[in-house]
């Protein structure tokens, strides 16, 4: 036998059924998946660099619309959790403030992570042949593996908060 009450309490403060909810999600799992896929199929047939002319501007061509991409997630989870139920308890200034705070650090590892790796760096020109001179060892990633992908995780965390 399977509990089910924790479910259907979740269910009581998510509307799964909002044409809001279903984009969000949506982008939010679409866009790995299609960077990713792009990035691979580069790496294997080298067939963006061929039609941009360069691996490099192949590169900056698909962060563009990784970051176009990122911006359509983003405005999907804000129309999303405009129209989702509040937590009553949430509705006071520590939440919002601790909100805040983990917004800014989820800011601040997002933005070091950019400015340690540069744009090819952050944007996947691995894939594209153009590889870093050595691993970035400095913050963000002095402390943590991946601080790109939790600073982004506290971004949106944060933003829920609020």
């Amino acid at each position: 036998q399977v509990d089910v009450t924790a479910m259907a309490r979740l269910f009581g403060y998510v509307d799964v059924t909002d044409s809001g909810f279903i984009a969000a999600v949506l982008s939010i799992a679409f866009n790995p998946f299609f960077w990713n896929v792009v990035a691979r199929w580069e790496h294997k047939t080298r067939a963006l660099s061929r039609v941009f002319g360069s691996p490099r501007a192949a590169c900056y061509c698909l962060g563009a619309v990784i970051l176009m991409l990122n911006c359509v997630r983003s405005h999907c989870f804000t129309e999303a959790m405009k129209t989702q139920p509040k937590l009553e308890g949430l509705d006071c200034h520590w939440a919002y403030y601790s909100g805040l705070a983990i917004l800014a650090v989820g800011i601040l590892f997002v933005i070091s992570s950019f400015l340690a790796l540069g744009f090819t760096g952050t944007f996947l020109g691995d894939y594209f042949g153009i590889l870093m001179e050595a691993k970035v060892t400095s913050f963000p990633f002095s402390i943590l593996d991946n601080p790109m992908y939790w600073g982004s995780t506290a971004v949106y965390l944060g933003w829920s908060l609020m």
